[in-house]
């Protein structure tokens, strides 16, 4: 496998035995839910058209990468969305990680903003922390009341599988 490296001169690919793994202790600190929050509405908040906002979001969700065909199952699905949706989440040394997938491209970057802000924190803070992310970015106004809804669900389901982790 390569990485890419830092050279004087410019980026050059080296060995991934040539990279040295991160030390726990100087690795950095995850930023806390609400800072993570205010730092993406500073991002898209510089757009100040709405559409032009939204567009950014889309063009968001065109580069996620979709889940596998395997992992597009029931079992993954969101209950309560209009488009299908699949949420996938994992707990990995204490944090709980994300990943999706929809059929809608807007659903998909709409749901997508909810995992960037969730992902990587601990169960506790998923579970406790109310995000206003969209409304923030005044991108719910937007949504039509079924689509308000399973942008909820979406949210309900990120915080239900952290309550389930954090037992």
């Amino acid at each position: 496998m390569w990485k890419r490296g830092r050279e004087d001169s410019g980026w050059r690919w080296v060995a991934k035995s040539e990279v040295q793994p991160m030390n726990r202790a100087t690795a950095p600190t995850p930023m806390p839910l609400v800072e993570k929050e205010q730092t993406l509405i500073a991002r898209y908040a510089i757009v100040e058209d709405l559409q032009e906002r939204l567009s950014a979001v889309l063009e968001r969700a065109r580069k996620m990468p979709p889940l596998p065909p395997e992992a597009r199952i029931d079992a993954h699905r969101v209950p309560g969305c209009v488009s299908r949706v699949w949420l996938l989440g994992e707990r990995q040394d204490g944090r709980c990680h994300f990943r999706l997938d929809a059929d809608s491209a807007l659903v998909k970057g709409l749901a997508g903003l909810l995992c960037e802000l969730y992902d990587g924190a601990p169960a506790p803070e998923i579970v406790a922390f109310d995000t206003r992310l969209l409304e923030e970015l005044r991108l719910v106004a937007q949504l039509s009341p079924t689509r308000q809804h399973g942008l909820a669900q979406v949210r309900r389901a990120i915080q239900a599988f952290a309550a389930g982790a954090d037992q």
